[in-house]
């Protein structure tokens, strides 16, 4: 069996969405199935490591890597959920768009510096938590990842940032990214009472048929409350729409998104052998059986 680590961005340049939301409760819903998840962190304001339960930390966060004064290895830190680890954010973060834009192959930084954590592949699945805005690290976090997830609403107004986003992934695959590719798209907050929902949902799948998945997920109370405690929602109340709805939508992602494959089925080519990972990337090395993996058939929850 062979693994391949994915890096996927969840991006929207459109704030609100359900962006942060998706990125800590799909890691969390990954990580419960056994999957290795980490979680990176590039919004300043530090929602996804809130979510997580974990508190801002001066020089601890990729800006430092980004700058060339530390090593990936040691802004990795570990969460309170088995399989989970996250690079958090800091206020500092905010100078890296200055940063970035000043390096002479400024769309190639964050994947130069993501590539000791890929080439270990103690990761199933990085999940870039992208800023809301078509900025410089926003670009160059498309540029470092295989795929994009976009979550956005169903909303008439929504449809524009879809078009902006869906442009720029097109210009860099014609130069900085060619891999890059549509993971899919996401509909979140989603109240399916409402007659302007269906329409919207009816004309992405009209334009991007299949790239959009299946489960949606509902605007829901407790999935809205889970953050202010910093929790996943599946860990603040399990048995809630928004946290039954986030476990189907991990279980359609793995399956669009596959990271082990049977070399009898797939042969993959074989690179050079990596290094052995520092202790920082080995703690996450193997699955832990601390959480077992949702086993029983779930769907979305529409509301």
């Amino acid at each position: 069996m062979t693994k391949r680590t994915r890096i996927i961005a969840v991006a929207n340049q459109k704030g609100g969405v359900g962006k942060t939301t998706t990125v800590v409760n799909l890691a969390a819903a990954l990580a419960r199935r056994r999957c290795t998840v980490l979680v990176v962190d590039l919004d300043p304001q530090a929602n996804a490591t809130g979510g997580l339960g974990l508190e801002r930390q001066q020089g601890v966060s990729i800006y430092p890597v980004l700058l060339g004064e530390a090593e990936i290895a040691d802004v990795i830190q570990p969460t309170a959920y088995d399989n989970l680890n996250i690079i958090p954010s800091e206020v500092d973060l905010a100078g890296a768009e200055i940063e970035i834009a000043r390096q002479e192959d400024h769309l190639s930084v964050i994947r130069q510096a993501l590539a000791p954590v890929r080439d270990s592949g103690v990761f199933d699945y990085i999940l870039l938590d992208c800023p809301p805005s078509l900025g410089v690290v926003m670009t160059a976090s498309l540029a470092a990842a295989d795929g994009v997830l976009v979550p956005m609403q169903a909303e008439f107004l929504a449809m524009e940032g879809l078009g902006l986003i869906t442009n720029l992934l097109e210009q860099l695959r014609a130069g900085a990214n060619p891999s890059l590719e549509l993971n899919g798209i996401l509909l979140t907050m989603v109240n399916m009472v409402a007659t302007q929902t269906k329409d919207v949902i009816a004309m992405v799948k009209e334009r991007f048929g299949d790239r959009v998945y299946e489960t949606v997920i509902p605007r829901n109370v407790r999935t809205s409350e889970a953050p202010s405690y910093g929790q996943p929602v599946m860990h603040y109340d399990p048995t809630c729409k928004g946290a039954v709805a986030y476990r189907a939508f991990a279980k359609e992602f793995i399956a669009r998104t596959p990271t082990r494959f049977d070399e009898t089925v797939e042969p993959v080519q074989a690179g050079p052998a990596a290094e052995t990972p520092p202790a920082a990337m080995q703690s996450a090395a193997e699955p832990s059986d601390g959480q077992n993996a949702d086993s029983t058939q779930e769907t979305g929850a529409e509301q």
